[in-house]
């Protein structure tokens, strides 16, 4: 079952980096209030990276070191995707 690593673009600008099995659903909670406590503070505005992996814990450890990255490297990585 894939896993995706993602980042959403904040209406402040600032980004969230998560990982789930169901990206849809997942963004749906986020967008409704109902997701992360991080976009329940700072509204979604955009899904602007997304990474599929092939397990949950290659996920997970994805998003660790996307988690580590400052905001302008999470920049570069998701313009690296466009």
């Amino acid at each position: 079952m894939p896993y995706y690593v993602y980042i959403i673009r904040c209406k402040d600008g600032s980004f969230y980096t998560g990982c789930t099995a169901d990206l849809e659903a997942r963004m749906k909670l986020h967008m409704n209030g109902k997701g992360a406590r991080y976009t329940r503070m700072h509204k979604p505005k955009k899904l602007v990276y997304v990474e599929r992996c092939d397990s949950r814990s290659e996920a997970m450890r994805r998003e660790k070191t996307v988690k580590k990255l400052n905001h302008r490297q999470k920049l570069q990585l998701v313009k690296s995707k466009a």
